[in-house]
């Protein structure tokens, strides 16, 4: 196991057990948002109105996927169909008052518990870790030709 990139394997698959571990029925505890609610609201956000094909290419999922995610959060009121603001055909989804709302609660709650399982980091390690992380998704992003935009 002394092979570095065997190491990150590794641990990235634990990362992914240990986020398993702390769910139930789809989302962590006393979660308001299930995962594919909380990762759609954060694109839509950052990007602005996207409509199925725009989240089909940004996220690699098939149309019949995404149908069914953006119909969850329509229901909930989480997102709202609206005509495109540029004058397309296809109808985009906009993120609500209460889609902001549920989004910003659920990613305070997610910052509070990571800020008390690294309690007893530094800042500055902190600061590497957050660093090295950006690093490992951007790649991740460039070989799949998929990025994230990013406030």
């Amino acid at each position: 196991m002394d092979e570095p990139t065997r190491r990150v394997e590794y641990e990235n698959m634990l990362l992914g057990r240990y986020q398993h571990l702390s769910k139930s029925n789809g989302r962590p505890k006393d979660s308001t948002l299930e995962r594919s609610a909380y990762i759609l609201l954060s694109r839509i956000r950052v990007q602005g109105p996207m409509s199925i094909g725009e989240l089909s290419d940004a996220f690699g999922l098939d149309a019949s996927t995404l149908n069914r995610q953006t119909a969850a959060v329509l229901r909930t009121g989480l997102v709202e169909r609206i005509p495109d603001p540029e004058g397309g055909i296809a109808r985009k989804f906009r993120i609500t008052e209460e889609g902001e709302r549920r989004l910003d609660e659920e990613r305070e709650r997610n910052v509070q518990i990571l800020e008390r399982i690294m309690a007893d980091w530094s800042d500055e390690e902190i600061a590497v870790f957050a660093n090295c992380l950006q690093r490992f998704n951007t790649d991740i992003e460039r070989f799949h030709g998929r990025p994230w935009p990013r406030p």
